[in-house]
């Protein structure tokens, strides 16, 4: 019975994070990446938009905000230097 409520909250988190426009491969992958926590993985997929736009390479960007720990200001300063 834990195991199915955990799926439902996970699956409950993923379709709010789909109704702010972010793709469903980078919401899954998002949410792994931060063991389910939906915060985090908000933080995460709302910062690679904010750098994607800025022209930063989706794979580096991913890479930083992991080194990081989805820090804002620190993940900028690396990308500017790569």
């Amino acid at each position: 019975a834990v195991i199915f409520l955990q799926f439902l909250s996970y699956l409950a988190a993923c379709d709010r994070l789909l109704k702010q426009g972010y793709e469903e491969g980078q919401v899954e992958e998002a949410m792994e990446m931060f063991q389910y926590s939906e915060k985090k993985a908000a933080e995460f997929l709302h910062l690679l938009a904010q750098f994607n736009d800025m022209g930063f390479q989706q794979n580096e960007i991913k890479e930083v905000l992991l080194l990081c720990g989805n820090q804002r200001e620190k993940a900028l300063e690396e990308l500017v230097m790569k």
